[in-house]
């Protein structure tokens, strides 16, 4: 008996501070209005007021929800509660199609390579509508404490500006496959519907958020 009462003991407690968890985990979540302070935080300033916002409703949850339906034509994704890093991004409207489905097939537990296949695939059919033209992505990475909410501030991050480029090579741009000095631009995956110029300064950076 005494065994039996310990063990429901044990037991009782483990649910305890498991509970405890769970709500410490659900309240880490920033409200609907710091995710999108922190969003649009990689965006040019004279963007980030009207840029759509998706983020998150649970800490547990990766699915993303409309925070804020915006006037213009950039999307800018919140930074993931389940990350132990900071990361947020904006990009043009027209690349959701192709980000969306990358989303949707890393949930599946997808490698990286499983996913350019399936969307490689799918923007040849026509399953995946990709712009014909240049389009801007900007990313701000750091610390998972880089954001203060009460300032508005973001501080120590880097940042990586992006412009999708479908099909360029480095023989129809003139860029080299990797960065050849501190700040310059490079092509990545030449040759595919999401090539890209990649241009990261490698350096950090703070960055002061507006109020709405």
């Amino acid at each position: 008996m005494m065994y039996s009462f310990l063990r429901s003991s044990t037991l009782a407690v483990a649910l305890f501070f498991l509970c405890i968890q769970v709500v410490v985990a659900q309240s880490a979540l920033p409200t609907e209005e710091q995710q999108i302070m922190a969003a649009v935080s990689a965006a040019p300033e004279s963007l980030q007021a009207e840029a759509t916002v998706l983020g998150y409703q649970t800490a547990s949850d990766s699915t993303l929800s409309v925070l804020r339906k915006g006037t213009n034509k950039l999307i800018c994704i919140a930074d993931d509660p389940k990350s132990t890093d900071f990361h947020v991004a904006c990009y043009h409207q027209d690349l959701e199609p192709f980000m969306k489905r990358g989303r949707q097939l890393k949930a599946k537990g997808m490698s990286r390579k499983e996913i350019d296949l399936i969307r490689r695939s799918e923007i040849r059919s026509g399953k995946i509508p990709m712009p014909e033209r240049a389009m801007a992505l900007y990313a701000l990475s750091g610390p998972d404490d880089a954001v203060d909410y009460e300032e508005r501030a973001i501080d120590d991050v880097s940042p990586l500006y992006v412009v999708y480029l479908p099909n360029a090579t480095a023989e129809s741009t003139g860029l080299p496959l990797r960065p050849f000095s501190k700040g310059a631009p490079w092509l990545m995956e030449p040759g595919t519907p999401w090539a890209h110029i990649m241009i990261s300064t490698g350096e950090k950076v703070n960055k002061k958020v507006p109020a709405p």
